[in-house]
């Protein structure tokens, strides 16, 4: 049975890789800060109860991250999903009203974690037959496409992971670790919100189509969730 690690499972995106993996045979472990909170998630869970185990984890503390990893250290991880991320408030993510703090937890948790995510579990992965690392990013994180301006905070926290995992993806490709990041698409989730253009359940559809097609030829590289590759 294959394995997948996924974190911010509690809703939308990370809820839903959650339901297909666990929904094609899949081994998952879900992971959230508040479990018990968590009712989509523990709902999910007692649907498949020998396919889907829910754990603690806030990934912007590395000590969680690496009790986790001692938690699941003789399991092999076809697949790590690093989905948790934050939006800072839009009144603290402009030109003249940046919100300094938030910027700092935008980094931890959108920039940081995924690198000590896969620091923790890279013997996990290693051990795997898939070995693969997927970071769920935004297009928002790409300087080609940056037309807009402003979100500061949050454009920067993406454009920082994208170069993390292009760093990773040579870094561990002599262990022939594929390294890759996804753009979800405008999604309707609570981030998203109610005017975006797909549903979790779509974009979520694609990524894995494109999770499935991957080889390590394709590591280090930006997708969208349709499979077409974004510009740095």
């Amino acid at each position: 049975m294959k394995t997948v690690l996924i974190t911010g499972c509690n809703r939308g995106i990370g809820l839903e890789f959650a339901r297909q993996y666990a929904s094609g045979g899949w081994q998952v472990f879900a992971c959230c800060r508040k479990p018990a909170a968590a009712d989509a998630l523990n709902r999910l869970a007692n649907q498949y109860p020998d396919r889907i185990q829910v754990h603690a984890l806030d990934v912007a503390d590395h000590r969680q991250i690496e009790q986790l990893s001692q938690t699941l250290a003789g399991q092999p991880v076809d697949l790590l999903i690093n989905n948790a991320g934050v939006y800072p408030p839009e009144r603290g993510d402009a030109f003249g009203s940046t919100d300094y703090a938030a910027w700092q937890q935008a980094f931890e948790v959108n920039t940081m974690a995924p690198l000590k995510m896969t620091e923790a579990f890279i013997r996990q992965v290693s051990r795997s037959e898939l070995k693969t690392i997927v970071t769920i990013t935004s297009k928002m994180g790409s300087i080609a496409d940056n037309r807009g301006g402003g979100s500061y905070i949050y454009r920067s926290s993406k454009a920082g992971v994208n170069i993390v995992m292009k760093s990773l993806s040579i870094d561990l490709n002599p262990k022939k670790i594929i390294a890759v990041l996804l753009h979800p698409g405008w999604v309707k989730t609570d981030m998203g919100g109610p005017g975006a253009l797909i549903t979790a359940e779509q974009s979520v559809t694609g990524m894995r189509r494109v999770i499935g097609n991957l080889t390590l030829q394709d590591s280090g590289k930006f997708y969208a969730f349709d499979g077409k590759e974004i510009p740095w």
